[in-house]
């Protein structure tokens, strides 16, 4: 409710003309770019580090979870719509959840401000199949420029903050002085709410249609915030990781549909609408599923 609570602020915001456009393109790009990589480098610095040997469990339980969605997003999504050209959307929001900007937040507030550390893990996998597997989704092909723009994403900033984050905390390194650790801290502190704020500005502008949906959109919602996250807390139990590393994967991999769905869809030029619909949708009701996911694992 404190995470919905701002979204409600922001769409409040967005209507009165407070946030939107411009404002909003350059606040996502300081959040991206710049508090959410302090946000992921302040959560090993502040006292106790994070435990170190999560890092392999969690590189490996993403790369599973990837793979098994990957199956999923190409196989499934012929079943949940009579459009064939909206299948790739379908597949892709399926298989991404909004890691960067509901996930820090959500892990932070349910296991702390150094399970963020453990999400930015899990985002590197992510952050990797967005970029190949997600825009052959979108185009249906691999495309020269979307290889292109994969290199670059993979050594980005928040990718470069997650890497050395791993470092600090495969090397024990806990005696980073307070000028560094101090203004890092205040400033990943802005992401969450910035982050939240964005989001509910974004949803201001959308229009009723777009707000109420259609059967593929409420079938993709389904899939995205309960059967996939279940489904994957069932099957990595099963397989033999930890309860924490589960967990964790299972919140992130519960989060509403990734932006980066609709930043393909216009960058590619195909349709964003379902994209934009869903992508809205998954983000309304997420604030009831996470909840409830929540209180039935942990």
């Amino acid at each position: 409710m404190t995470l919905f609570a701002l979204v409600v602020v922001g769409y409040i915001a967005g209507k009165l003309g407070y946030l939107g456009g411009d404002f909003d393109r350059q606040l996502s790009r300081l959040v991206i770019n710049i508090t959410c990589p302090a946000l992921i480098l302040s959560s090993a610095m502040n006292g106790t580090l994070p435990d170190r040997r999560y890092i392999l469990p969690l590189l490996g339980i993403s790369v599973i979870t990837y793979l098994i969605l990957t199956g999923a997003a190409l196989f499934l999504p012929r079943y949940m719509t009579t459009r064939q050209e909206d299948e790739g959307a379908v597949g892709f929001a399926m298989m991404f959840g909004n890691v960067g900007f509901m996930g820090y937040p959500v892990v932070a507030s349910i296991f702390g401000h150094q399970a963020v550390f453990y999400a930015a893990v899990l985002n590197v996998v992510n952050t990797f199949a967005v970029f190949t597997i997600g825009t052959i989704l979108i185009t249906g092909k691999s495309d020269v420029e979307g290889k292109h723009f994969q290199k670059k994403v993979l050594y980005s900033t928040p990718m470069f903050a997650a890497y050395l984050t791993m470092l600090i905390v495969a090397l024990e390194i806990d005696n980073i002085p307070t000028v560094i650790s101090q203004p890092l801290t205040m400033l990943g502190n802005i992401t969450v709410p910035a982050a939240l704020l964005i989001i509910g500005s974004s949803m201001s502008q959308l229009s009723l249609r777009m707000m109420l949906g259609n059967r593929t959109v409420y079938l993709t919602t389904i899939m995205r915030l309960l059967i996939v996250p279940l489904s994957m807390y069932y099957l990595c139990r099963a397989i033999g990781f930890s309860e924490t590393v589960v967990n964790i994967n299972t919140v992130v991999i519960a989060m509403p549909v990734a932006t980066y769905g609709t930043i393909l869809c216009l960058r590619h030029e195909k349709d964003a609408t379902l994209m934009t619909e869903v992508t809205f949708i998954t983000t309304l009701f997420s604030m009831l599923t996470i909840p409830l996911l929540v209180m039935f694992f942990l």
